[in-house]
């Protein structure tokens, strides 16, 4: 928690003394209430204690794959100096948002090219599952919640990019745009939800030194 006097910069409001520093947005909330229909989403999410049983469901699961000693260091990015599911999440989007214009603005000699980015997207998409669920595992149970939907979300986008390559593999070039429209919408709200919990929530692993500091 950084302590200090609040300073107004803009639009935001400024706490904190040196380098620590948190901005917040002024005259929104009210006694935890908000009239930012995406933020009410957000908190209704963590909120949702139905999906409890889920998250106890995935835990073991989640426990295992992630593992302990290297194996969980590494996925978390030790090596890094903080969570490295950042950085693996940003390949596939990239290659899926390229896939997006070529659908939108591209011709018929762009179609390869799109197939070729659906695939390497899914492909990149195991590693950014695999660093996501060992930031999950050290989570508490409203940001599990959270995480569990983001975590869904991205999986609805797996199923519907693999359906998309396969569309075009077939030569329904059509069909896989759609397809891949939708997944990238569910991989939005997933991104948006992530973007909750990193940003809005500050999970994520970090070295020992930077907690320090």
């Amino acid at each position: 928690m950084c302590d200090g006097p609040t300073e107004t910069v803009g639009p935001f409001a400024i706490l904190g003394t040196g380098t620590c520093m948190t901005a917040t947005y002024p005259g929104d909330a009210t006694g935890g209430q908000t009239s930012n229909p995406l933020v009410r989403a957000a908190l209704a999410v963590e909120r949702t204690e139905s999906l409890d049983a889920l998250v106890a469901r995935i835990t073991p699961l989640a426990e295992s794959l992630v593992g302990s000693g290297a194996r969980r260091e590494a996925l978390q990015g030790r090596w890094l100096g903080h969570a490295v599911h950042p950085l693996f999440v940003m390949v596939p989007m990239g290659m899926w948002t390229g896939v997006s214009i070529l659908d939108l603005l591209g011709d018929d000699a762009s179609r390869d090219v799109a197939k070729r980015l659906t695939g390497w997207g899914l492909v990149f998409a195991a590693p950014s599952a695999a660093t996501g669920w060992a930031e999950w595992v050290d989570t508490n149970q409203r940001d599990r919640r959270t995480a569990t939907v983001h975590a869904l979300s991205n999986i609805t986008a797996v199923v519907c990019y693999a359906a998309s390559w396969r569309a075009r593999r077939n030569g329904r070039h059509g069909l896989g745009a759609v397809l891949a429209g939708t997944g990238y919408s569910a991989a939005s709200v997933g991104g948006f939800l992530g973007g909750h919990l990193t940003e809005g929530r500050k999970v994520g692993s970090h070295h020992p030194a930077i907690a320090a500091d």
